[in-house]
């Protein structure tokens, strides 16, 4: 009641002020204004009757009109103020936006909106009007965020994993790779096809030769956009900016749940991961690879233009809105990588473990860029926690291959000295990790701080051999080393006393070639292969030595009662025939075991020819005379020196065969 007497002066005062200007004017007629104000409420009507009589009983009737009209002017704007807001109100409880609603009415709702906004803006507005303008608002609220959720639902643009694919961003952090064979190393045994794996290959790229990304995603059509943003700031003015982030966040989330399912990405517990089997979980480690780098490089990086564009007007917002969208698919990526982190440790898991320490590293960076504010440091942190797990779990299945082939006892020694499996698979595995040696040394300098290698491992030679060289190098060779130790106790398993050269001849020629034939020889140097090369012609040397000096006694003069002339026959009967014996005793043993390497085999071929035919040759020359005038001198002189050179041939190729008493003749 007593607004209205307060309110009623106000008119007055303000109607008063309105005479003054009317009795200063000659050219407006009092009677129209009165009658003009008086159509705009029905309390300017009752202003008008009182300002007749006023004016009747006046002896300045110009004056009081001019106050009439004064009031109704005062009343008319608040009252205009008000229409304008009843209107906004009506179509904000009336309005029912239809799914593709035009744009000249969305506009006009918006600016409905924008009206009742400013009404709970303005700070005097009576209580009665403030609680109208209050629950208009809320209205509006909750209509804009059910049209927020529409128009980002309904113009979210599919995830086009076909058109990724084609990138060549994917195609440079692309990883392709065929089963590797693994030896079952605790059980001690090797078969067949687990001994190479050569076969594998890891089109690996790493680090920062990604170099920058050159794929651009829209998440939400562009004419959408605009839209989103007009409702978030309205939103947000209100005060609304929580329930705004819900839905957006909510509804973002979804869709990059659903990327990461077109990805391959499943939703797994660490339980889960753990039960997996070897094959299973390859196949799933890739994926995540291939994941971190999309999801980083390019889906997140969309996102956060996303929200830049959609809440550009306010940073804690759009930061906020990012990190409640973006955080949970890193996590589900970040768990699946700890799981592998902690996981049972295999030599067949470091190479893929090294490629999603590689990736996680290549992308840490861009994470940080991401989630820099201060929400974001758990991200940050958990990614960090991961990679180092990840390192530590590398070198940690580094370690146990290092141990497992000092450890491997398979007792079934190589058909023929062949190369062993575990050197095939020693070599093809460590010339892989070369392409991970900028990643492996600095994991192994890390290790290296904290612990001494064992100096008793290796005599002096050895120590000077592992000075001055990068950590990858001197743990390779200390691992080759260990594979040379284990080789020579399979060597001791054979029992013709020649064939454990052979085997460790065929070998280290095996490990030489490799290192030869990679980047392993810049790794391991110059020195470290003549080295080997030298073991390989002592091999030969001492293979020679057991094999064939019994043969080459029997060409020997002693026991021959001096000279040629005068050597018994019966003695040569004996000598050539031992001869025979022994020789085709090593023809029929010798042609069964193989040496694979054609050069090397040419090699071995020459040296005992050479030792050999020129004794045979000596031998046959002095003595032979004596037994071929005699009756069955073919039963002695079985061989000419042509002969035993084309017997020479049959040998190390793998298949036994039975010498017969023949000259060959190309069959």
């Amino acid at each position: 009641m007593a607004a209205t007497i307060e309110g009623q002066d106000r008119v007055l005062a303000a109607a008063q002020q309105i005479v003054k200007s009317l009795n200063t004017s000659t050219n407006v007629d009092t009677e129209d204004m009165l009658m003009i104000l008086s159509n705009f409420d029905n309390r300017l009507s009752k202003l008008s009757n009182m300002m007749t009589t006023t004016t009747s009983s006046s002896s300045t009737p110009t004056s009081a009109r001019s106050a009439a009209a004064a009031a109704a002017v005062a009343e008319t704007d608040h009252s205009s103020t008000d229409l304008v807001f009843e209107e906004a109100a009506k179509l904000v409880f009336e309005w029912d936006s239809p799914p593709n609603a035009d744009p000249d009415s969305t506009s006009e709702y918006l600016n409905a909106v924008d009206e009742i906004i400013k009404k709970t803006e303005d700070l005097n507005v009576l209580s009665s009007d403030m609680d109208r303008a209050e629950a208009a608002l809320q209205h509006a609220m909750a209509h804009l965020e059910e049209e927020f959720r529409h128009v980002l639902i309904g113009n979210t643009v599919p995830f086009d994993a076909g058109r990724l694919h084609e990138s060549s961003f994917i195609r440079r952090c692309s990883i392709s790779s065929s089963a590797v064979a693994i030896p079952d190393f605790e059980t001690g045994t090797l078969s067949e096809d687990q001994e190479d794996v050569s076969s594998a290959r890891y089109n690996h790229v790493k680090g920062k030769s990604l170099g920058a990304v050159d794929f651009s995603l829209d998440l939400v059509y562009n004419d959408a956009i605009i839209d989103l943003r007009e409702i978030a700031n309205r939103m947000i003015k209100s005060g609304y900016e929580k329930e705004c982030c819900q839905v957006y966040s909510s509804v973002r989330r979804e869709v990059l749940d659903e990327c990461l399912a077109i990805l391959g990405i499943e939703k797994l517990s660490i339980e889960e991961v753990h039960r997996i089997d070897w094959q299973s979980l390859d196949e799933k480690m890739k994926k995540w690879i291939y994941a971190v780098k999309v999801l980083v490089r390019i889906l997140l990086s969309a996102e956060k233009s996303l929200c830049d564009q959609v809440f550009g007007d306010s940073e804690l917002i759009k930061e906020v809105c990012f990190m409640e969208t973006a955080k949970g698919c890193v996590m589900q990526l970040l768990n699946f990588g700890e799981a592998v982190a902690i996981g049972r440790r295999s030599s067949e898991k470091l190479f893929r473990i090294l490629d999603m320490y590689d990736a996680l590293a290549d992308v840490l960076s861009d994470i940080e860029l991401l989630f820099c504010d201060e929400d974001g440091e758990l991200v940050c942190g958990e990614s960090k926690g991961v990679l180092d797990g990840l390192g530590e779990a590398a070198i940690g299945t580094f370690v146990e291959f290092e141990n497992a082939v000092e450890r491997e006892i398979s007792k079934k020694p190589t058909q023929g000295g062949e190369i062993h499996p575990l050197t095939r698979y020693v070599m093809n595995y460590v010339k892989l990790l070369v392409d991970y040696s900028d990643t492996l040394n600095g994991l192994l300098e890390k290790l290296e701080s904290c612990m001494e290698h064992d100096s008793s491992a290796t005599d002096n030679g050895d120590n000077l051999e592992l000075e001055n060289v990068a950590p990858l190098a001197r743990r390779l060779m200390l691992l080759i080393k260990s594979l040379e130790g284990n080789l020579e106790g399979k060597s001791r398993m054979y029992e013709d006393c020649g064939m454990p050269y052979i085997f460790l001849m065929n070998n280290v020629h095996y490990i030489v070639q490799k290192v030869k034939d990679s980047e392993l020889q810049k790794l391991l140097g110059d020195q470290w292969v003549r080295k080997r090369r030298g073991q390989i012609r002592q091999h030969a040397t001492s293979y020679l030595r057991a094999s064939w000096s019994k043969v080459l006694s029997c060409l020997k003069d002693e026991g021959l009662s001096g000279s040629s002339s005068n050597a018994s026959k019966v003695a040569l009967k004996e000598r050539f025939k031992n001869f025979n014996a022994c020789f085709e005793e090593i023809y029929r043993i010798q042609t069964g075991w193989k040496v694979p390497d054609p050069q090397l085999r040419e090699e071995l071929r020459i040296s005992i020819s050479e030792k050999v035919l020129p004794a045979y040759r000596s031998f046959l020359g002095r003595f032979g005379g004596h037994l071929e005038s005699g009756r069955n001198a073919g039963k002695y002189i079985k061989y000419h020196l042509e002969d035993l050179e084309g017997y020479l041939l049959d040998l190390f190729e793998g298949t036994p065969l039975v010498l017969h008493h023949m000259r060959r003749k190309g069959t």
